[in-house]
């Protein structure tokens, strides 16, 4: 349709898909935060007003980075990581406090958060350095500095204290696995949740002498034949034990209050009965309300503008975290199974482009995207319907939030650069 230039080797259905996301969501930020219908939609005093212009903001950022030759990206992700970190840690002494964490600089006419911004480039520095050690990925030396990479972020933005996009980056290790990082690492992951989650709940004593435990059976029934060295194992063992011992360090002395209580309710750790009540109250309370809202939809919704959780304000930050729940309410069974298809196609769609890359850094980059977008918006949709816990996770594309909204456009419209180029040559 376009011939062979940039815009004949752009990804359409791709565009168009984001497109229908960025609208559906405007359309519903419009709905949870209407309060005088007189008002132009063009007012930049009001939320859906200031995410109109951060929607041109995003629009310049696509022509910014489709005009910009390829190669540029590759060639300077190492340098934009290293200003993302330095952003980071600017915050600690420049940085604005809203909702009690230090994460934005005040610009006056727009906060900008530099985590969203570390999303694009750490992305971006983790497909160059693995692309730059092509195979050798099964080097232990490779491996520490590709998690340096994953992890320098998280724990810059950890005590701010923001453990929601702190999270985010272990989406990309799911980038390692896919080029061959040991799946064994996968399975440390998930023990490391599960002696998170267990110590919570049952205790640093009770987990240790469970540890010991198992250890002891794994030696006391296995057969002859099997050879498990004692020594790695007892350090592993260990380890796992000090991991545990430090959960408790961690979970109350850098998570603060309302992380605990978030924690708290999702786990049920509280046994008092009348503070747990409280914590419902308080800490639950949106997801109550986020849950109730998507129920009274029912099938077909209230209609645009017409929830009545909504109007009634019932759902705090509704135009933010808990943006899905408007859908639900006035778009019914209807509008959440669209928007859930919607996303859907997206990342089936990418996860096509990313398999038909030439380029190896093209390739890995594409899954760091995924791998981003994904966890957004798998944890989102969780904590809207209460299967997991409110650790401020905003889902892409929807939420209101100009630096959220703007680099997941540039996480998106790099990528859509990059595989542009491998029709460049009519390859």
């Amino acid at each position: 349709m376009f011939g062979r230039g940039l815009f004949g080797r752009i990804d359409w259905l791709t565009v168009i898909l984001y497109a229908l996301l960025v609208l559906i969501g405007w359309v519903n930020i419009y709905s949870t935060t209407l309060s005088d219908p007189n008002l132009s939609i063009f007012d930049f005093s009001t939320l859906y007003g200031k995410q109109l212009f951060f929607m041109g903001l995003a629009g310049a950022s696509i022509v910014f980075v489709l005009f910009i030759e390829t190669n540029f990206f590759e060639r300077f992700a190492s340098i934009f990581y290293i200003v993302s970190l330095v952003l980071l840690l600017g915050l600690f002494v420049f940085g604005k406090t809203i909702a009690g964490a230090t994460s934005w600089y005040d610009l006056g006419f727009f906060n900008l958060q530099p985590s969203e911004l570390a999303k694009v480039t750490t992305a971006l520095a983790l497909a160059k350095y693995l692309s730059d050690i092509q195979t050798d990925i099964k080097n232990r030396r490779h491996q520490l500095y590709a998690l340096v990479i994953i992890l320098l972020p998280a724990l810059l933005i950890l005590p701010q204290p923001d453990p929601g996009s702190s999270l985010i980056y272990f989406s990309l290790f799911f980038v390692l696995f896919r080029e061959g990082f040991p799946l064994y690492y996968l399975g440390i992951l998930l023990v490391m949740v599960l002696l998170f989650a267990t110590t919570l709940m049952y205790g640093t004593v009770w987990v240790s002498i469970g540890l010991m435990m198992l250890t002891i059976l794994i030696y006391g029934f296995k057969k002859k034949s099997t050879k498990i060295p004692i020594l790695p194992f007892m350090a592993v063992m260990g380890v796992a034990v000090l991991f545990s011992f430090s959960v408790r360090f961690v979970f109350d002395n850098v998570f603060e209050q309302r992380h605990r209580d978030r924690f708290a309710l999702w786990l049920s750790l509280e046994k008092d009965e009348k503070k747990l009540e409280e914590i419902r109250k308080t800490i639950g309370y949106n997801t109550y309300q986020s849950e109730k809202a998507i129920e009274s939809g029912g099938f077909f919704g209230k209609g645009f503008l017409e929830g009545t959780r909504t109007k009634g304000d019932f759902v705090p930050e509704q135009h933010t975290d808990y943006i899905f729940s408007s859908v639900g309410e006035e778009w019914g069974f209807l509008g959440t199974a669209t928007v859930i298809l919607l996303f859907s196609f997206f990342f089936l769609r990418l996860i096509y482009i990313a398999e038909r890359q030439k380029s190896d850094f093209s390739r890995m980059y594409g899954y760091g995207v995924i791998s981003i977008l994904l966890i957004h918006y798998f944890i989102n949709i969780g904590m809207v319907i209460g299967l997991l816990p409110t650790i401020g996770v905003p889902l892409p594309f929807f939420s209101y939030g100009g630096s959220g909204l703007i680099f997941f456009t540039m996480l998106l419209f790099i990528f859509l650069k990059l595989d542009s180029n491998r029709l460049k040559d009519g390859i």
